[in-house]
């Protein structure tokens, strides 16, 4: 873990990345709170939910409260960072709550809203270390516990998760992190009777000073076996590593991409993406109020690049929002149609490229159904899939993901796959893609497609285009990156998306 505090990315799908400042690692002592509104408090427990190992009730909207707020004035330093952090970790790790969404929430509550942007990045890095070494963390606590904690501990675990990233991963001191862990165990109602084991667990904790490094154990068992099962045991394990660092900031540029990433201090990928070690506030970069680039990933830019010459071209990009590969297809000459379900996504869609300065139709529509009265010489397809590839941007897909999401979404690739051939010219070209590590949703998709559509074949992607490596490529010459791929050089951070994507070819007649 970098102790660059500002690199915790919160991104959507496109790597739109949040701002990432410098936070402050405050100490406190403990002052006996006053009441306060119970409009935020987390709610009442319920009982049955685990994690860690850890069975205790957790809190459902609407009953009395289960936490007391301390007055803002009278509230210790730093304590309002490890508060939000810990409420949005119950989010979601009990209430199955995406993590964009809890942040979202944080930072509107009153307590956010009275956050500095470098301790609202404080929390960010607490949330994810803790949804990243989540399995690693929870050994190092149970190893000074004597026996479970019981039910009604309200959110004694999570606490102790919090401080125990602070100490062994975030280097917070010692004294400030185990104080306001204390600080906030007291306020709880189901865990305030557990203050004093709270002090000396995580005080052994520190005392142990290091953090069993076992990236496997971070991820879910189903989801290392279906990786074992696709690539091997030693490719999964490097997946498993690789996922649990902290993704790298990449922008994509309209045009000169050299020269940019000298102004930004970048290095400049073989995908002519530019990487940035570190970057503060998005918004404050040279070249962002002049739409001169946008934030996406290095592998989420590949597929837009494999039609070769695009201008004058008309394509449809399906599946669009919020328009990173939008935007590239429209920088490259081409009459891009953006199609979305929903048109809220649209609307961020049509900020962006307004930002950019970029045009483009946008068409809110059921892309499995859509069937507009003409053809394309181009379509991408970048499907709803599990996001397994993107899980150093959203942690949160180690605890929100089932092993039957796969399954269940597998029916709407099909669709989306089939409808998506019918928008193809003869002789046009379709990318297909998911940002998925799971083979199922990318290399058997395809196989399936091709089996039952003889007018299409594949065109294979080969190492000479958009940067394209040769390890980036499967025997049949689809892409399939890892996330362990263009690995680190030098104060350059390494690391891809796990994306897959296959080029294929419609019969000229």
């Amino acid at each position: 873990m970098k102790k660059d505090w500002g690199t915790n990315k919160v991104v959507g799908k496109d790597g739109g990345v949040s701002d990432h400042l410098q936070p402050e690692r405050p100490t406190s002592k403990f002052k006996r709170p006053a009441y306060k509104s119970r409009q935020d408090a987390p709610p009442r427990a319920k009982a049955g939910l685990q994690r860690g190992g850890q069975t205790f009730k957790e809190t459902q909207s609407g009953d009395r409260p289960r936490h007391q707020e301390p007055s803002s004035s009278r509230e210790p330093p730093g304590l309002a960072v490890r508060e939000l952090a810990v409420a949005m970790l119950v989010r979601v790790l009990y209430r199955s709550q995406v993590l964009d969404e809890a942040l979202v929430w944080a930072f509107a509550s009153e307590r956010g809203q009275a956050l500095a942007d470098r301790d609202k990045a404080f929390v960010r890095v607490i949330v994810a270390t803790v949804l990243r070494r989540h399995g690693e963390l929870s050994v190092a606590i149970k190893a000074h516990l004597e026996k479970p904690l019981p039910e009604d501990s309200g959110r004694l675990w999570t606490i102790l998760l919090s401080a125990a990233a602070q100490l062994l991963i975030l280097e917070t001191p010692p004294h400030a992190a185990i104080s306001l862990a204390v600080d906030q165990t007291r306020l709880d109602i189901g865990a305030s009777r557990f203050s004093r084991l709270a002090n000396a667990v995580l005080r052994r904790v520190s005392e142990a000073g290091r953090l069993e490094s076992k990236p496997e154990i971070n991820i879910q068992p189903w989801l290392m076996a279906q990786w074992r099962e696709a690539y091997g045991a030693e490719i999964a394990a490097r997946i498993a590593e690789a996922s649990l660092e902290e993704a790298a900031l990449d922008i994509t540029v309209k045009s000169d991409a050299a020269a940019w990433a000298e102004k930004l201090g970048g290095t400049l990928l073989s995908t002519e993406n530019i990487r940035l070690a570190s970057a503060g506030r998005i918004e404050a970069l040279p070249g962002y109020d002049d739409g001169a680039w946008w934030v996406q990933d290095a592998a989420a830019s590949i597929p837009a690049r494999l039609f070769g010459d695009l201008a004058g071209k008309d394509v449809a990009d399906l599946c669009a929002a919020p328009g990173g590969k939008t935007a590239q297809l429209a920088s490259l000459g081409a009459n891009v149609t953006a199609v979305d379900l929903r048109p809220e996504r649209l609307k961020r869609l049509d900020q962006n490229m307004a930002r950019l300065g970029l045009k483009c139709e946008t068409v809110a529509s059921d892309v499995s159904t859509w069937a507009p009265s003409r053809t394309f010489d181009a379509v991408l397809l970048d499907a709803p899939c599990t996001a397994t590839g993107t899980i150093r941007r959203h942690p949160d897909i180690l605890h929100l993901k089932r092993e039957t999401d796969a399954a269940n979404l597998a029916p709407l690739q099909t669709r989306l796959l089939e409808n998506a051939a019918l928008l193809v010219r003869p002789g046009g070209l379709l990318i297909y893609g998911v940002c998925s590590l799971e083979a199922s949703e990318g290399e058997a998709q395809v196989t399936n497609f091709l089996s039952s559509h003889p007018d299409f074949h594949r065109q294979p992607i080969l190492a000479s285009e958009a940067g394209i490596e040769p390890e980036w490529l499967t025997a049949d010459g689809d892409l399939r990156t890892m996330p362990f791929h263009l690995p680190a050089d030098g104060a350059t951070p390494g690391g891809l998306d796990g994306f897959y994507a296959a080029r294929l070819v419609r019969s000229p007649s």
